[in-house]
């Protein structure tokens, strides 16, 4: 059995050791539920890429495109001809240039992507995430891979961009060109080949433009740490809860039965209002106390007036004798039979039993209760309840056997 002071001791370490078990996994799983992965600066990128710039002239056009940085920011300049069909001026992130296949990477746990971006002139470009399509064995297949696009706009100021990579769209042009359904529009972004950051049809030709991108990260959500997480402080919650309760209920059974047996000369009223007393005095004190306790128009001015004692008299033998004032020892006989007629009588319910003792008030008779046993009459008599029918149980239990 657990020494009291011992008990709520333990239990305080433990409640301030899982509170702060619950900060620390909440926040490591913050972390990881709430992602924020770079890809720029080069340094401190969470998969590896490599630059790769691209332009029309490989068929037969006149843009060019130059980078100039591709390390702290993603640092270029081009300048779009219009003697291509489809003029263009490209900068990719190719992912795993470690190897010598074709790799991609797994975007999928990523809903957006955050970067900064600034250009002179001012000018409309593209993002577009190369995907490929699953549908497709041969990597080599003109279908294989797919264009989801967005376009964003950007002046000589700094300002931050927002991609949301779950709702790309495939241009129509190349549903159209690959004989594609139009409405065949979804796309993977488990296999992602490359990022690339290009023109659009707003973008101005025969100008010199440049362009500077800073701080891409991808913005992610993975909602299993979260799940693990609120598993996991459930269980241990509960299983501190159940520890608590089932230990605090055995200490404060065993703090009542013990409360109890130091009344029980209290609950012997009829013995005590007849015990011999050398002093008539204090006879007739304890007497009327233990006769008149439950009228609840009792009080220190009645008693000196139907026992002719004066005040001083009247409290100094209660100090004597019990060693308690008027009021506490009237509130320690009321709360003492209470508790014997709460664990006696489980049919009368707590109201009768604080009118029977001489409390008109509920509300105050519960208080009092509580600071003097530890818990409500209602708990207390739900204790003593299930206590019998244990007992009963058990008694059951031996005879049959």
């Amino acid at each position: 059995m657990y020494e009291t002071p011992r008990f709520y001791r333990s239990a305080a370490i433990l409640f301030a050791s899982l509170v702060i078990t619950t900060i620390l996994a909440g926040y490591i799983s913050f972390e990881q539920t709430f992602l924020v992965d770079r890809l720029l600066p080069a340094s401190k990128s969470v998969l590896p890429w490599e630059i790769q710039a691209s332009s029309d002239s490989e068929q037969d056009g006149e843009s060019t495109i130059q980078v100039h940085d591709a390390v702290q920011t993603l640092d270029y300049s081009f300048t779009l001809s219009d003697k291509a069909a489809y003029s263009y001026a490209t900068l990719a992130l190719y992912f795993n240039p470690q190897d010598t296949a074709t790799e991609f990477a797994n975007l999928a746990k990523y809903p957006l992507l955050r970067f900064s971006v600034k250009c002179n002139p001012a000018n409309t470009l593209s993002f577009t995430a190369v995907t490929r399509d699953s549908a497709f064995a041969d990597e080599n297949h003109p279908k294989a891979f797919r264009i989801p696009t967005a376009f964003f706009s950007c002046n000589e100021q700094w300002e931050t961009v927002e991609i949301d990579l779950r709702h790309l769209e495939i241009p129509e042009w190349w549903l159209n060109y690959h004989g594609v359904s139009l409405s065949d529009r979804g796309y993977q972004l488990s296999q992602v080949a490359n990022l690339s950051f290009g023109v659009s049809i707003q973008s101005p030709r025969h100008t010199p433009s440049s362009v500077k991108i800073a701080d891409v990260e991808l913005i992610g959500r993975d909602w299993r740490s979260l799940y693990f997480f609120a598993a996991f402080s459930g269980i241990i919650w509960l299983t501190f809860g159940f520890w608590f309760f089932k230990v605090h209920m055995k200490i404060l059974i065993a703090t009542l039965e013990e409360q109890i047996q130091k009344d029980r000369p209290l609950i012997a009223y009829q013995q005590l209002s007849v015990e011999p007393h050398r002093d008539k005095e204090k006879s007739a004190v304890l007497r009327y106390m233990a006769t008149e306790y439950a009228n609840p128009d009792i009080s220190l001015e009645t008693a000196i007036s139907a026992l002719g004692i004066n005040r001083t008299k009247m409290n100094s033998i209660l100090k004597d004798e019990i060693g308690l004032t008027f009021s506490a020892y009237l509130n320690k006989l009321r709360l003492t039979e209470a508790a014997r007629l709460l664990s006696e009588k489980p049919e009368a319910n707590v109201a009768e039993i604080a009118f029977s003792v001489g409390y008109n008030n509920v509300s105050y008779f519960n208080k009092l209760f509580k600071n003097e046993y530890g818990c409500s009459p209602k708990m207390f008599k739900s204790i003593y309840s299930q206590k019998g029918e244990t007992a009963g149980a058990d008694n059951e239990n031996v005879t049959q056997s």
